[in-house]
């Protein structure tokens, strides 16, 4: 017997279909892009049970030809079938992909706050990351914990936020203070067509960091917040083409439109990226002037992968660019742009290759090419009489983590800054390269994020801009964002930096840089000799251990070992030497 409305669903060649007890209504069925719709009435059938009790089902038509197969089928005696069969085969050939999706074999899923890595029902914590599954770190950000549903905080996290705020020197809100550029409006940009798993890049990014930042009592409190403007087409067209920028703004006007298979846009984010590029822009103005003292952009989309004529890598505008330009126009001659994403900053470079007023040095996993997104070589220094002013620390794998990072910042990033002598700094901070993110897979720590921003803010007076790009993990984001902020407040970082034991992958990526670069830089000469002598140093000694590692590996064979041999058997083990 059949109380209910029975349903069944059936996908083919992206189509969805439905039955279902009514025959009146319609039924919609959707391409698998959701950009199209289109709705058919459904065709009446009758059905009884065992019990003899009957009614009417309505049949969506999946194609109108579809249709029109069944109904010829139908009228079809079982002589014309039997005679026709090899016509009917044919016939059936489209229906091959036809595999009901049925609810009772359906997996339930769920998909982490904080990661956005699949996991099954069944499970409380991200296998990923061990978020809770109810996480509240949308509503504590990074110091709630992330074995908690996150409803409330225990007294122990209340503790830790206490110690945490107390921490954090006042800065009187007038005057010379850190200013923070933020608008609600940049949650708007987001992902319209659900796909199988969340976008990495999601206006959570900005929540979580929020959350953290008011929770312990920095912003709002100890920073002064910068009004939100939207960027004006004449100062975007000093860093992009006219076509670039009418094809931002031609997505206002479509719910859903995507540049590149991994960079989205809906009919919002054409406002918030011209609202990010105005904030930087702004943020900038204020620094150089002196009316804040350094500042922080909490914006997105990010920016540095776009260029004078693409949209790329979840980037609309290039805020970095937007920002060194708009220091430039408020009187800064020289503008050093530091770019410690795990992905090259292409975009950036791009448009600073031909500038000598603008050195761009960038740190970012590179694999000879191999990671995305592919750009970012030692040997691209610049063009066009702009060489040397591009300075690219290519990493040749994963797992990177705060030493490597301070090294290069002690041996390269610095010496090179302290020769260009910038009157304004701007880090493309990306937090994409901290330890958890799913994207970077390396492991720099919200300290050794601090300890680059405090190296970096001993230059230029001090006038340092931060501005947000990538970063993944909700969780990493948050905590080193609030690290960095903590040091734009005036908090010195610990010195736990101050052995620094680099990987023998980060020493060869250095020297490599060494080797170019001294052409350009004279004051990496002293340093590239002594590390170049340490280096050769370091592998003449692992040549010695892996030689008598190898000797102990190699087993002489039995006959050696006894007879006439035994006294050759004992040289070889080294038993005794013969003097020359």
């Amino acid at each position: 017997m059949i109380s209910e409305p029975v349903e069944l669903v059936c996908s083919m060649n992206g189509k969805v279909g439905a039955i279902c007890e009514n025959g009146t209504d319609n039924i919609a069925h959707e391409e698998l892009n959701g950009t199209h719709r289109n709705m058919e009435a459904a065709t009446v059938c009758s059905y009884s049970d065992e019990n003899g009790r009957g009614g009417n089902l309505s049949v969506v038509s999946i194609e109108g030809s579809s249709q029109k197969k069944a109904n010829h089928r139908r009228e079809l005696t079982l002589e014309d079938i039997c005679k026709n069969q090899d016509d009917l085969d044919d016939e059936d050939e489209d229906d091959i992909d036809w595999e009901p999706l049925l609810d009772h074999l359906a997996i339930r899923k769920w998909f982490c706050t904080n990661c956005t890595m699949v996991n099954f029902d069944g499970m409380d914590f991200c296998e990923a990351c061990k978020e809770h599954k109810e996480s509240g770190i949308l509503k504590h950000g990074f110091f709630g914990s992330p074995a908690s549903q996150g409803a409330a905080l225990t007294p122990a996290e209340s503790e830790v936020i206490e110690r945490y705020t107390e921490s954090v020197s006042d800065i009187a809100a007038a005057g010379c203070s850190t200013a923070i550029g933020f608008d609600e409006r940049m949650l708007l940009h987001s992902e319209v067509v659900l796909k199988s798993h969340p976008h990495p890049e999601r206006p959570d990014r900005l929540r979580a960091i929020a959350a953290s930042l008011s929770t312990s009592g920095i912003f709002p409190g100890k920073c002064r917040p910068i009004a939100a403007r939207e960027i004006t087409k004449e100062e975007l067209l000093k860093v992009h083409s006219m076509e670039h920028i009418e094809a931002v703004e031609l997505t206002e006007k479509m719910l859903s439109s995507y540049f590149t298979p991994d960079t989205y846009a809906n009919e919002h984010s054409a406002e918030a990226a011209r609202l990010a590029a105005g904030l930087c822009a702004d943020l900038a103005s204020e620094i150089y002037s002196g009316r804040a003292k350094n500042g922080f952009a909490l914006i997105r989309p990010p920016g540095h992968h776009a260029g004078v004529h693409q949209s790329m890598g979840f980037c609309l505008h290039n805020n970095a660019a937007i920002a060194a330009l708009a220091a430039q126009v408020a009187g800064a001659k020289k503008v050093l742009i530091v770019d410690w994403d795990v992905h090259h900053g292409n975009g950036t470079q791009e448009i600073f290759e031909k500038y000598k007023s603008v050195l761009y040095i960038s740190l970012h996993r590179h694999e000879g090419g191999n990671f995305y997104p592919g750009t970012g070589a030692a040997h691209e220094v610049g063009t066009m009489g702009a060489e040397g002013f591009c300075v690219n620390i290519p990493w040749s794998r994963g797992g990177v983590g705060d030493n490597d990072y301070i090294f290069a910042f002690q041996h390269v990033v610095l010496p090179i800054a302290q020769e260009f002598a910038p009157d304004f700094i701007i880090i493309s901070a990306g937090f994409d390269a901290a330890r958890g993110d799913p994207l970077g897979g390396c492991d720099v720590t919200p300290a050794g994020y601090a300890c680059m921003t405090h190296m970096l803010n001993t230059l230029a007076g001090g006038k340092l801009l931060v501005i947000l790009e990538g970063g993944y993990n909700l969780r990493s984001i948050s905590s080193s964002a609030t690290a960095v902020i903590k040091v734009l407040l005036g908090e010195s970082p610990e010195n736990q930096f101050s052995k620094v034991a680099p990987t023998a992958a980060c020493v060869q990526a250095v020297l490599d840089v060494f080797r170019i670069q001294t052409n350009f830089w004279p004051s990496l000469s002293s340093n590239f000799t002594k590390l170049q002598s340490c280096w050769e140093s370091y592998l003449a000694g692992n040549k010695r251990k892996l030689k008598k590692r190898r000797l102990r590996s190699v087993a002489p064979p039995i006959w050696w070992r006894w007879g006439r041999k035994r006294f050759l058997y004992y040289l070889h083990c080294q038993r005794f030497c013969v003097k020359p």
